[in-house]
């Protein structure tokens, strides 16, 4: 009798670690624009996954491997599903209603560009979808990732915007309030994948944190790193500014997940349901 208790207490306990993981609770908030993190069983090799067609990161939790995908804001609430290993494992969606923001602009051609602006955009949107889609082999150091720079946010990730009145795409990451030509540092170790000048993000910098982990900031007022410069977790990557389309200085924050752009605020304990 006591030998059947003992087991079973080993049972509970390893269900219950198992359930209650680390990385779980931290990272799983499976709503559009959120995180799910899906159980990927305890093989001897990194498993691979992939999530409408795009690659996944995978990590390791003790003994267990675990997937990470970014849902997209596009996505409805409901069952959804990656693959893995030649089978497919689905997940439940749910519901976020994000709230709504009304800006203005005096610059109009920010709001409706002319034909020669249009061309510009469109170019400039193929180089940072294919810095998002970029996926490394390596691990990323940390999945808890360090504030950018140290202020208040001043705009939510998911806010549906209105700039002079019309609809555009919704804010894609977290902006903080903070002044021109504060240090913005690189929340986890990794690679610089892309920097330019752009029309709407004004001075950009990407930042591959492996497996399709990608910080992006932009409006900076200087860029302070080069394209294939690695870098260590904390490190500078420009200062602050308020370059692009932006109202004033402050720090903007993108993270992207298997080319989902993603609420920056899960990886730093921020997340509100």
């Amino acid at each position: 009798m006591p030998r059947l208790f003992a087991s079973l207490l080993v049972l509970c306990l390893s269900f219950n670690a198992h359930a209650d993981s680390y990385i779980t609770r931290l990272l799983n908030k499976p709503v559009p624009g959120g995180v799910a993190v899906i159980d990927l069983g305890s093989a001897a090799q990194a498993p691979t996954a992939r999530y409408q067609g795009k690659p996944v990161l995978v990590v390791r939790e003790q003994d267990n491997w675990r997937a990470i995908v970014g849902v997209p804001l596009t996505v409805k609430p409901g069952v959804q599903s990656i693959s893995s290993g030649g089978r497919t494992l689905n997940f439940s969606v749910g519901s976020k209603k994000y709230p709504e923001q009304r800006i203005t602009l005096k610059n109009t051609q920010q709001v409706n560009p002319d034909p020669d602006n249009l061309k510009r955009i469109e170019r400039e949107l193929a180089e940072q979808i294919a810095a998002y889609r970029t996926f490394s082999p390596n691990t990323p150091s940390n999945l808890l990732l360090d504030k950018p720079v140290n202020g208040p946010l001043s705009s939510k990730f998911g806010v549906r915007r209105f700039f002079n009145g019309e609809e555009r795409n919704p804010h894609s990451g977290l902006d903080f309030a903070v002044p021109a030509g504060t240090p913005i540092k690189t929340p986890a170790a990794g690679k610089v994948i892309l920097i330019g000048n752009y029309f709407f993000n004004g001075n950009t910098v990407f930042v591959d944190h492996g497996q399709g982990f990608i910080s992006m900031f932009c409006h900076m007022s200087k860029i302070d790193v080069k394209v294939g410069q690695p870098l260590a977790r904390g490190a500078v990557v420009g200062k602050v500014g308020a370059t692009g389309r932006a109202t004033g200085p402050h720090m903007h924050w993108n993270v992207s997940l298997n080319d989902a752009r993603v609420d920056p605020a899960i990886f730093i304990g921020a997340f509100q349901p």
